[in-house]
């Protein structure tokens, strides 16, 4: 079992890391050329600038009991195709339960941004926001790693 991490604009790279050297497991970092992220204690792999390639090069990575840290929907639902444990940067895990309506929601923002609407932007995050994340991956790393 390894741990990636979709990395363009992930601001939860640290405490993936720590969880990573927590339970011995390897990371490996995805980034695209305009946000290479270099940390100690993790593999980062860059790739070209382009229309999802950091996303195709991390599902041909992706095994099975393999968890992934990503916002990206499309991504998770890749993932998941292949056995693997997709997790946001807020928490909340990626399973078949909640995919389909989280690529349904996508899909209707996409419609509206492009017949001109517009959507406020996340909030900023905070603390509790690491907390949660942090308490969310360490338990589903508990919960994969009891089953090896």
């Amino acid at each position: 079992m390894k741990i990636l991490i979709d990395a363009d604009a992930c601001p939860v790279v640290g405490l993936t890391l720590r969880a990573a050297a927590e339970f011995g497991l390897p990371c490996l970092i995805l980034c695209d050329t305009a946000h290479r992220i270099e940390r100690p204690g993790a593999q980062t792999l860059v790739f070209d600038r382009g229309a999802d390639s950091v996303d195709f090069a991390l599902v041909a990575r992706a095994d099975a009991g393999d968890v992934v840290v990503t916002q990206d929907y499309g991504l998770a639902a890749m993932c998941l195709s292949r056995g693997a444990v997709p997790i946001r940067q807020d928490g909340l895990i990626y399973d078949a339960d909640n995919i389909d309506a989280l690529l349904t929601l996508r899909a209707e923002a996409g419609r509206i941004r492009r017949g001109g609407g517009r959507f406020k932007g996340p909030p900023k995050r905070t603390a509790a926001d690491n907390a949660s994340f942090g308490a969310s991956l360490c338990a589903l790393l508990e919960k994969l790693t009891a089953r090896t």
